[in-house]
């Protein structure tokens, strides 16, 4: 899998409430997330976020509460990947649970503009190219069956596929 998006930088021990403000967890629907997506941060955010770009964070994203509330609204927002140096663990099996892509890239991502950089991630090679500059990141790559899971935009679908393969 390979997305090419512009990247939104974010620093450190980004929490699930400042990705999804608790005052808006009385839906669990995507795209109502997305409206709100990392408002407390940047109020303008999902206003300037467009379906394919990539958000970048740096070390412990997605700390904080285990709801799954955060990957669903980086997701209802269209995002297409999540990058950072470290995921918090729940953060990291939620979105792959829902079929968000995310990569742990230990270099230091310092270099990336936010808001005008844009990037290619190949997932299955571990590659993460700013294409401003050409310089290449390397993360871990994706397994091939958390591709799988990523493809069939979740762990439910997944498992479906798995427990029925011909419907």
């Amino acid at each position: 899998m390979i997305f090419e998006g512009k990247a939104w930088v974010f620093g450190d021990n980004i929490d699930t409430d400042a990705i999804i403000a608790a005052r808006y967890l009385s839906t669990s629907e995507p795209a109502e997330l997305a409206k709100h997506l990392m408002e407390d941060i940047k109020p303008d955010f999902p206003g300037l976020v467009s379906p394919g770009d990539i958000l970048v964070g740096g070390e412990n994203f997605g700390c904080g509460s285990s709801r799954e509330h955060a990957p669903l609204a980086i997701k209802g927002a269209g995002v297409s990947c999540v990058i950072a140096r470290i995921f918090a663990r729940i953060f990291y099996r939620n979105a792959i649970n829902i079929g968000l892509p995310i990569m742990e890239c230990h270099e230091d991502l310092a270099g990336i503009e936010s808001g005008s950089d844009r990037l290619r991630v190949d997932l299955e090679q571990g590659t993460i190219t700013q294409l401003q500059t050409g310089h290449v990141y390397k993360a871990e790559p994706f397994p091939p069956f958390m591709q799988e899971i990523i493809n069939r935009g979740g762990l439910v679908e997944y498992v479906k596929a798995r427990v029925n393969p011909a419907g």
